[in-house]
């Protein structure tokens, strides 16, 4: 079984995924989309979004982190995709399952669920475009209002020429509601001959275990299960016990401090906030916290709330 850390915008970056991968648990990340639109990017702006690239597409704690790519041209993906594979990228993930109304105006995510021909074509392309050693997988999701188009969408991922296929147990239009329709992940996994990956909806080590039993699957990828519960991954493969407070404080302030490190200080307790926001159902402490920094804006201040 491998756990996957899902790409979640804005909230599992560089510095997140540093932190979950060593306390364990996480076979392979997939980073935050890349949006691609009409032109070639630069290895610059990859190292923005990936900076493991820098260091052979693996986190510190040695775990690698796939690069996801958004978008809707053939042409331009698959162009931005072997810029991808030459600086070294462990794999390269293709986003047919962003829900956000920006990006699915844009033509981007989720919308391409209507149309599986689209599908095809951007992953035939960029498989095309990048070594065979490279893995090339998808993330999709049930459809865009309804699943008539799941299965479809699924094979034109197949036949496309990738190599595994994620799938998030959802439609867009159901958006993050529960529940995930688990079912239809065993639909999927019996149309296709490749991986499929469950995804959905995976809180606790038994639903990791409902999940499995419900799809066949036999990988899972976890989203914010693993933001609110940072040792969910390594419980479900270890079965320790969680961790509680005053074992995860120094991860907290590991990552705030990466945190000032890398981006202007003044937006950093923000970044915290939103972590400690989302841990809140898990850890009362977090709570406390949180309402603690709502109003504190002085980096210095919230450094020193940390180790009070």
């Amino acid at each position: 079984m491998r756990l996957i850390l899902a790409p979640m915008e804005g909230i599992a970056d560089h510095s997140l995924r540093d932190i979950l991968t060593r306390i364990g648990g996480i076979d392979l990340c997939v980073a935050e989309f890349v949006r691609v639109t009409n032109h070639l990017l630069t290895g610059k702006m990859l190292l923005r979004t990936v900076p493991e690239l820098a260091n052979g597409g693996c986190t510190s704690a040695g775990v690698p982190v796939r690069v996801q790519l958004l978008g809707s041209d053939p042409v331009c993906l698959a162009e931005n995709a072997a810029l991808v594979a030459s600086l070294g990228a462990p794999g390269i993930d293709i986003n047919f399952g962003c829900p956000a109304p920006m990006v699915n105006r844009h033509g981007g995510g989720a919308v391409l669920l209507q149309f599986p021909e689209q599908i095809y074509a951007i992953v035939n392309a960029i498989r095309r475009a990048v070594p065979q050693h490279i893995p090339v997988t998808a993330k999709m999701r049930l459809g865009l209002s309804d699943t008539s188009q799941a299965l479809d969408c699924a094979r034109a991922i197949e036949a496309g020429g990738a190599d595994e296929i994620t799938v998030h147990a959802r439609t867009r239009a159901d958006s993050y509601r529960p529940p995930a329709r688990w079912e239809w992940l065993a639909y999927i996994r019996e149309a296709v001959k490749l991986p499929v990956v469950a995804n959905g909806e995976v809180w606790t080590p038994a639903d990791s275990e409902a999940i499995r039993r419900i799809s066949g699957c036999t990988d899972i990828m976890i989203g914010r299960g693993a933001i609110i519960r940072p040792d969910l991954m390594r419980c479900i493969k270890s079965g320790d016990a969680a961790m509680n407070w005053p074992e995860l404080l120094p991860w907290i302030i590991d990552y705030y401090q990466q945190l000032c490190g890398k981006m202007e200080p003044r937006h950093a307790p923000g970044r915290l906030k939103q972590w400690l926001g989302m841990m809140r159902a898990t850890y009362p402490e977090a709570e406390t916290l949180y309402r603690r920094l709502r109003t504190e804006r002085d980096p210095f201040a919230v450094g020193r709330m940390l180790v009070s």
